[in-house]
């Protein structure tokens, strides 16, 4: 019983791990094709380190991190640097020295020169090691140094998505200060029990990003309306969104100039016509719960269509 109970970690984190480096054969394709790296820029490769975290994933790790590569860069194109991760001896003039440190570029460049025989000298170096939570990668060139590639992957991708988010805070840190809005386009459908449908087109500002303002134009109550909307966001409460729009009834406005002395409410709609409004965003999706009262007694619920694209394979 206590060797199950034992093993049950090592076979959680071997798991984590499987899951890591299958992330590495997903990720590292698409950045080969997305015009950062390339294969020519890559191979020959150095495998300089493939270092367990583990005990119990000593000797099925470094095979497991060699495989991924493999199928990643094909054959042929990796090479591994047995010396790179031994600890290196040195004997000279009565001299004994004993290095554990890591090795600096020169050195393999050095190795790989001593190694390789009458094969092409190696491009870049990888080092692929097991971390707690899955593996971590870096990629350097050896011609010059550069790091080409760091990264940790684990299985679920939590940690590249925390790097996007941070790197997402500080650009909108920077927007702030430059003092530049955000534009959106909202089309509300508010479908039952009556009907409101309109178009925004509103920035999003303030010290807390919290103020929406701009344009709208419905084609439901009232018809054909143009005017002004604002909105603020409450994020305590699910990013709920309160506002109002003001619109003028352009059919009510050209019938009622030519006849001033004796105003006509077209289809029902006012001259001008209120609207107070509460949009409820679902979750991360471009879709929100929509409600609506006008002022020319019209309730509506429907849902709102965030920043939608009408063709959304064009960029």
């Amino acid at each position: 019983m206590l060797l199950v109970v034992s093993s049950l970690p090592a076979m959680a984190q071997r798991e984590a791990t499987r899951g890591a480096l299958a992330r590495v054969e997903e990720a590292l394709p698409r950045r080969l094709n997305d015009g950062v790296l390339s294969l020519k820029d890559l191979t020959p490769a150095l495998i300089v380190s493939t270092q367990p975290a583990f005990e119990q994933t000593r000797a099925w790790y470094p095979a497991a991190a060699v495989t991924a590569l493999s199928r990643v860069f094909g054959p042929g194109a990796l090479r591994a640097c047995e010396a790179c991760m031994a600890q290196r001896l040195t004997v000279e003039d009565g001299r004994l020295e004993q290095y554990a440190t890591s090795l600096s570029v020169q050195d393999l460049v050095r190795l790989d020169e001593v190694t390789r025989g009458s094969t092409a000298r190696a491009v870049s170096a990888i080092w692929i090691d097991e971390t707690m939570e899955g593996v971590a990668i870096r990629i350097v060139d050896l011609r010059n140094g550069r790091i080409l590639l760091a990264e940790n992957i684990d299985q679920n991708l939590v940690s590249i998505t925390t790097s996007k988010t941070t790197v997402t805070l500080a650009q909108e840190l920077e927007r702030r200060s430059r003092g530049d809005a955000i534009a959106h386009l909202f089309v509300d459908l508010g479908l039952l029990p009556q009907q409101h449908i309109s178009l925004d087109w509103l920035e999003q500002w303030g010290p807390d990003n919290a103020n929406l303002s701009g344009f709208t134009i419905s084609i439901i109550d009232p018809l054909i309306g143009l005017g002004v909307s604002y909105f603020r966001v409450i994020p305590p409460a699910f990013n709920l969104m309160v506002g109002a729009k003001f619109l003028l009834s352009v059919p009510n406005a050209v019938i009622n100039s030519f006849n001033p002395d004796n105003p006509q409410a077209f289809l029902g709609d006012s001259l001008f016509t209120g609207v107070f409004m509460l949009r409820l965003p679902l979750f991360k999706t471009n879709y929100a719960l929509l409600a609506s009262i006008s002022t020319n007694g019209r309730v509506a619920v429907g849902i709102s269509l965030l920043n939608f694209s009408l063709l959304p394979f064009l960029p």
